[in-house]
C-alpha cells in the first residue's frame, strides 16, 4: 500500500487507539486488557457509543460542503455514508452500562464482552492498516503480534 493518508473510517479506531495507548502509558502496569476495560465508561467512549462524536463529525463535514478541513478534498459520498453506518454500528455494539461490566463471578457480562471485544477489532484494525503503510512506530499496543 502505497498511500499513509489514513482512511475516514479508521479515524474513529485511532482515537480509540490512542486513548488506550495514554491510559496505558499513565499506569505501566496495565494490560492491554486492562486498559480496554478502563476505556469503557470514558468520556470518549460514552460520545462515541451515544453517537455524539459522529453526529458532531458529520455536521461540521456538511457545514463544509463536505470538504475536509486537512486534506481541503471533497468527501466522497460513499465515505459519507459508511461513516453513517460505523456510528450506527458503535452505537449497536457499545452499549453503555459501565456499571455492570462484571458479574458476581467477575466474569464480563455478555453485553460488557461484546463492548471489549469491538473495540479490540477496532485497535487490531488500526494497527494492520498502520502495518500495511509500513508505519510500524505507531504500532504501540502490538494486538496484531
Amino acid at each position: 500500500m502505497q498511500s499513509k493518508e489514513k482512511p475516514y473510517v479508521l479515524f474513529v479506531a485511532e482515537l480509540i487507539y490512542l486513548e488506550i495507548c495514554d491510559i496505558k502509558k499513565k499506569n505501566i502496569d496495565f494490560s492491554n486488557i486492562t486498559a480496554i476495560e478502563s476505556f469503557i465508561g470514558s468520556e470518549l467512549y460514552k460520545e462515541i457509543s451515544s453517537g455524539k462524536f459522529h453526529d458532531q463529525w458529520l455536521k461540521k463535514l456538511k457545514e463544509n460542503n463536505f470538504i475536509d478541513e486537512k486534506t481541503k478534498k471533497k468527501v466522497p459520498s460513499e465515505t459519507v455514508k459508511l461513516l453513517e453506518v460505523q456510528r450506527n454500528l458503535m452505537v449497536k455494539q457499545l452499549i453503555q452500562f459501565p456499571d455492570l461490566y462484571y458479574t458476581k463471578s467477575h466474569f464480563p457480562l455478555e453485553i460488557s464482552q461484546r463492548d471489549f471485544d469491538h473495540l479490540w477489532r477496532m485497535c487490531e484494525s488500526y494497527e494492520l492498516w498502520c502495518k500495511e503503510t509500513n508505519q510500524l512506530e505507531l504500532i504501540i499496543l502490538k494486538l496484531i503480534d
